[in-house]
């Protein structure tokens, strides 16, 4: 069993696997959760971590995981960054917390000012943080009502955007985000996804005909002139890691502006430097009213932003926005050592060139296996979608079998998509090559077998 008392990019970078996965310590630690969490609480692994850093999590076994997931696209910059590390460590020796809306504090306005200048657009802006996506993306969108004075809130096929009471309204997929937890919350539409590689006549059409279709649904189903807001990834995350058509999100961005819609662009999943740009609705150079970020905003600690207009931001009166926790210093600490590392490490390169290894080898991957449909993503935000040979029907059963299989051989991935048929991959941005080429090389090897 290893040594190693810390994490962080001190720990060996190698995969180890001293046990079978998961061990008995960490079989010991499940049975306890599960006699004191609720199932609702799922699982995607259970391996009780107890160091985590670079490109691996290593367990309460001794066994070290090379890490595709990030904790879903929480620690792009790794576990237990050293500045973040350094930031959070002096901040919690001078204090916790004092609530921002009771006696302020430095950090808060740093982080604030600092999204203000790095998201796109140079239009003035304000933030305000939070605790979740789903609390920003709620809070987003309870600014657009309140500024346009309309209700309806227009969504997309394939789109996640969280748990809450509106943010499963949102959300695409039923089982397991909305099953059973219903009624939901009213004035919410939903709308085609320009999904390239199941659009019915063809990816070449896909951006113009989804955009059209969209756009007449929303005239005739709703109105314009009643839609408060339109929320959309610009990579649809939990949905399968889809990336709309090019010239999709620019069409709908300009319906918005000629319609005085707020544009949302749910970046919870995307944003800072995850896809090779610090923000997703760079690449086509899309500028939207509000834009929402969290996940890997403040490397693991709890921390999301509403970052808007000014004019739409400054409508809504004192008090309307807000909450005991919104923006704790320690995240705020914390979220400064991100961009601080994304800065001096180049990490939206790196999440580049993450993607131009990746790519190719997974694309070899599938001209050999028939089983992979489709391959696609931009910089560290990868995916496969895998599918009956022959077809296009979706093969969950594949995506489970070979999920489990990486995780038995010490190569953390997940799934996702609609169909439950996506393996994504979503490796820290520090993660160095040799651990990179091994992962793949494993996932070639699975595949190959299944």
């Amino acid at each position: 069993m290893s040594t190693v008392t810390q994490g962080g990019p001190s720990l060996p970078q190698e995969r180890r696997v001293v046990t079978e996965i998961p061990g008995p310590k960490s079989r010991e630690l499940f049975a306890r959760k599960q006699a004191a969490v609720p199932p609702g609480i799922g699982t995607t692994l259970p391996v009780f971590v107890t160091q985590a850093g670079g490109g691996v999590v290593v367990d309460a076994d001794g066994n070290s995981l090379i890490d595709f997931g990030s904790g879903i696209a929480v620690t792009s910059v790794g576990n237990s960054a050293p500045r973040v590390v350094e930031r959070v460590t002096r901040q919690v020796a001078d204090f916790t917390h004092t609530c921002f809306m009771v006696t302020p504090y430095e950090s808060y306005v740093r982080v604030c000012e600092r999204l203000n200048e790095l998201t796109p657009g140079d239009h003035e802006k304000r933030t305000f943080l939070l605790n979740s996506g789903a609390e920003a993306v709620e809070n987003a969108v309870k600014v657009a009502r309140h500024a346009t004075g309309r209700q309806a809130v227009v969504v997309f096929d394939h789109g996640y955007h969280g748990r809450t009471l509106l943010t499963m309204t949102l959300t695409a997929k039923s089982m397991p985000y909305k099953h059973g937890f219903g009624p939901f919350a009213p004035e919410v539409y939903r709308m085609p996804l320009a999904y390239p590689f199941r659009w019915p006549t063809g990816p070449e059409n896909c951006a113009e005909e989804a955009a059209a279709q969209a756009i007449d649904q929303i005239g005739k189903q709703i109105g314009a002139q009643n839609v408060a807001a339109v929320v959309i990834e610009p990579i649809a995350g939990e949905g399968g890691f889809i990336e709309p058509a090019k010239g999709f999100l620019p069409r709908i961005a300009e319906f918005c502006r000629e319609n005085g819609i707020v544009f949302i662009a749910d970046e919870v999943q995307t944003g800072f430097a995850r896809t090779g740009h610090l923000f997703a609705c760079e690449d086509e150079g899309v500028v939207p009213d509000i834009i929402v970020t969290a996940k890997g905003i403040a490397g693991g600690l709890p921390l999301s932003a509403v970052t808007g207009r000014a004019e739409l931001l400054d409508k809504v009166h004192v008090g309307g926005l807000g909450g005991t926790y919104g923006g704790n210093p320690l995240a705020c600490e914390a979220a400064l050592g991100v961009i601080e590392t994304i800065e001096a490490e180049d990490l939206t390169g790196r999440a580049r060139h993450i993607g131009e290894v990746m790519l190719p080898r997974l694309r070899a991957v599938a001209e050999r296996n028939p089983v992979i449909g489709d391959v696609r993503g931009r910089g560290a935000m990868i995916a496969i979608e895998l599918v009956v040979p022959g077809t296009k029907e979706p093969h969950p059963t594949a995506a489970g079998e070979i999920a489990a299989r990486c995780h038995a051989e010490g190569l953390l991935v997940l799934t996702a998509g609609t169909y439950g048929n996506v393996l994504r991959f979503l490796p820290p941005l520090v993660m160095p090559d040799h651990l990179l080429e091994e992962g793949l090389t494993i996932l070639e090897k699975i595949i190959s077998e299944i």
